[in-house]
């Protein structure tokens, strides 16, 4: 028998391990002190949504995207994170950064404000994919918000990792494979992080009025899923039809491009009927089941940085995987930046074991139970005795979940002995809290803290608000660091100009070239 990943892993010394690199990218929904949708632009002060680095929008006008640099570790991260939303709260006047993954109080399509990026070109092809999206889904599902965990080895462990496994690609192909070995277990545990960190399980009304649904009433004006850990990741959340007939292959990056750029070449009957122009002005990219790669809703995505005007697969093809994106995390309402430092370093723990693990290649019978173990977890997630399927035999959830997480100590040990302390045992004690006691899992906290309170989703919500407004405006940016983003902030609107002066093409001449590149 060989020597297995694990024991390659701990060949490695304390000053050979170089610890991750990490970054989040936070979304969260302006509001009114009323708790209904910002209809004001995105606030001046924050520059341009298009080119400032840190703080963007998502689909909406009102859904601000906040990004951190790549950081070496917890503390830097998460401090970066306080820090861009203490600018953030900074700029937003009377107005409030809903806490939840469901959002505040709609009225409809129209009270959904779609994103504005100037007059450039790549200005208007981001509005027009987001039209897009309108006339495919409707606006409602694009007014959810999540937390985006981005995760990296540094080239010094792929180089020890490549040398110890006696492998003679280019180091950019063996990355490539191992960070598809990596997500191939993600995708078989995601389950597990649904259950840990999911935390919408009820939502305001106005969410679902005259749409078909199975929740249950929770007050006068709020719904809940009974034991759902995720409404953001089920049917009511990122779903759609033309997307369930996608096969998008996880197994390896060419598979994976190649099924991504079908999908993207590939015209759609219904799209076909809408057409791409109304009144001659663009109401989609193109009829095809996917825009651009970013429709393709997924909980995890191999990702590359991208130069301007290059597509996503195109990065990916020409200089592979750079990191991996975790897209299926909802926010923390308890924290006032959606996201707590155990939650940052068991994903970090878990996504390591997901690469240090045995990874056959995903067969489409396996493919469709972890699909099944996925959407169970997401719907009845706390439901006793709730039983998944695991290679031929059926477990409880809580079982299987105790299983992994105690799987991870050994590692967490190892890690704490490099690193000099003990936050992965920490991470770990934390996750093992809410197996023993249900009711401490967030989705359960949630209902548990909107009962106590007496209080709605909208009006909780809307309370633990004001409460991380507070927080954050009462512990003030150093001088030098609100220095730092007022910098950014204008540099980005003069980077936004110039694009917009630059531009020689007609934006349908520019459409055509780049659909074609």
């Amino acid at each position: 028998m060989g020597v297995s990943r694990q024991q390659l892993f701990q060949q490695l010394s304390s000053q050979q391990w170089d610890g991750f690199l990490k970054g989040v990218e936070k979304e969260g929904l302006r509001v009114d002190q009323d708790g209904f949708i910002a209809q004001t632009p995105h606030p001046e002060g924050l520059g341009s949504a298009l080119t400032n680095p840190r703080i963007t929008t998502d689909y909406s006008e009102a859904l601000l995207e906040l990004i951190t640099p790549v950081c070496s570790n917890t503390e830097e991260l998460l401090g970066s994170l306080a820090d861009i939303h203490r600018f953030v709260q900074s700029h937003l006047g009377d107005e409030l950064l809903w806490p939840a993954s469901m959002p505040c109080r709609l009225d409809g399509d129209a009270s959904i404000p779609i994103a504005e990026y100037g007059s450039s070109n790549i200005g208007r092809l981001k509005h027009v994919y987001r039209q897009g999206l309108a006339v495919r889904y409707g606006r409602m599902m694009q007014s959810i918000a999540g937390t985006h965990y981005n995760l990296s080895l540094p080239d010094t462990f792929w180089e020890f990792w490549q040398q110890a496994m006696g492998d003679d690609q280019k180091l950019r192909d063996f990355k490539s494979q191992q960070y598809f070995w990596l997500i191939r277990n993600f995708r078989r545990r995601s389950w597990l992080l649904m259950l840990l960190f999911g935390a919408s399980p009820a939502l305001d009304a106005s969410f679902v009025k005259g749409v078909s649904h199975d929740l249950s009433p929770f007050g006068k004006d709020s719904l809940q899923g009974e034991h759902a850990t995720s409404l953001r990741m089920g049917d009511l959340g990122y779903h759609n039809n033309a997307q369930s007939s996608l096969d998008i292959c996880f197994n390896q990056l060419d598979t994976y491009i190649n099924t991504l750029d079908r999908a993207i070449h590939t015209p759609w009957p219904p799209y076909e009927a809408i057409g791409t122009k109304r009144n001659g002005q663009f109401i989609q990219i193109n009829t095809n089941i996917l825009q651009i790669e970013n429709e393709y809703y997924s909980a995890v995505r191999p990702k590359r940085n991208t130069e301007r005007e290059e597509k996503p697969i195109q990065a990916l093809s020409a200089r592979g995987v750079e990191y991996i994106e975790v897209r299926c995390l909802d926010l923390d309402p308890f924290s006032a930046t959606g996201i707590s430092e155990t939650q940052v370093d068991f994903l970090d723990l878990f996504l390591l074991d997901c690469l240090l693990s045995e990874s056959d290649v995903i067969s489409d019978s396996e493919c469709r139970t972890l699909d099944c173990n996925y959407k169970e977890v997401i719907s009845r997630g706390r439901e006793a005795g709730l039983t998944l399927g695991f290679d031929g035999h059926r477990a409880t959830v809580l079982e299987e979940a105790g299983s992994l997480v105690e799987q991870l100590a050994p590692l967490a040990q190892l890690l704490d002995e490099w690193e000099g302390g003990s936050k992965y045992e920490r991470a770990l004690t934390a996750q093992k809290a809410k197996l023993d006691d249900p009711s401490l899992l967030p989705s359960a906290r949630v209902l548990g803290a909107m009962a106590e309170a007496g209080q709605g989703h909208l009006e909780w919500s809307r309370g633990m608000a004001r409460q991380h407004q507070e927080t954050l405006r009462s512990d003030l940016l150093s001088e030098q660091t609100r220095q730092v983003f007022e910098q950014m902030a204008r540099q980005s609107v003069s980077e936004q100009q110039a694009m917009e002066d630059s531009d020689t093409l007609s934006f349908e001449d520019f459409l055509e070239h780049y659909l074609a590149s």
